[in-house]
């Protein structure tokens, strides 16, 4: 009989796709990885690459990267004759790259007529986490704090 599976926690770090912040997010992402979780970003640029680099580089850690990816806009289909990801996705850290249908993030997804939950997969990361961190970002992190009742995580976290 195979050992039991002995479920880490989820810790999703939400932060800009174009700036990395390298000092906060590395030494992040090093102690996350030394606490014995998975980690989970959007999976693209910035912060949630700088953030996964350190993490996956950190020896002898038990978690994985997990990114939720937004998809290609494009009609184009993969090869396999489903979405493709969106171009720059994942990083090359992301371990287990999770492909959702929704093409939006950051600013557009919160311009998008119905909200930041619409079409972005921001509702994806806050619900897949068991902790949030925010690092400084852009517009979809400001949408990555809010679930579908509008509750910041922190909020919600005191229900």
């Amino acid at each position: 009989m195979p050992p039991p599976v002995t479920r880490l926690p989820i810790v999703g770090v939400m932060g800009s796709g174009s700036r990395p912040y390298v000092e906060r997010a590395s030494a992040l992402g090093r102690w996350l990885a030394e606490c014995g979780v998975h980690l989970l970003t959007g999976g693209g640029a910035g912060v949630m690459a700088a953030v996964s680099k350190s993490f996956y580089e950190t020896p002898h850690r038990s978690g994985l990267v997990i990114g939720i990816l937004p998809c290609d806009e494009s009609l184009e289909e993969s090869r396999d004759g489903g979405p493709k990801p969106k171009d720059g996705y994942p990083n090359p850290w992301v371990e287990i790259p999770v492909l959702t249908h929704l093409p939006l993030s950051g600013q557009r997804a919160l311009d998008s007529d119905g909200g930041a939950e619409s079409m972005s997969r921001n509702h994806i990361n806050v619900l897949s986490s068991d902790v949030i961190v925010a690092l400084p970002g852009d517009a979809g992190v400001r949408g990555d704090r809010q679930d579908d009742d509008g509750l910041r995580a922190d909020e919600r976290a005191a229900r």
